[in-house]
């Protein structure tokens, strides 16, 4: 547990964890991207060459509400 505080209901001590990505060609977890979505001709987003950062997942054991945060960069 750490001392991050719920932004629903104010409880400390949420619970790590991660946003896990099963689709086909993943890395297992999930990324930010920076800017708006904008999807390819096949459908899929476009992300050459834009910032990708790593997503911190906390879990508030109180009220279950997830706080998610873009921390470090992941190029």
């Amino acid at each position: 547990m750490n001392s991050i505080r719920c932004t629903q209901c104010g409880a400390v001590g949420l619970e790590d964890g991660f946003l896990l990505d099963a689709g086909e060609g993943s890395r297992g977890f999930a990324r930010w991207v920076e800017g708006a979505l904008e999807k390819g001709l096949l459908g899929g987003a476009k992300r050459m060459g834009r910032p990708r950062r790593q997503i911190e997942a906390f879990r508030c054991p109180a009220c279950g509400h997830l706080e998610l945060f873009a921390t470090e960069s992941t190029r």
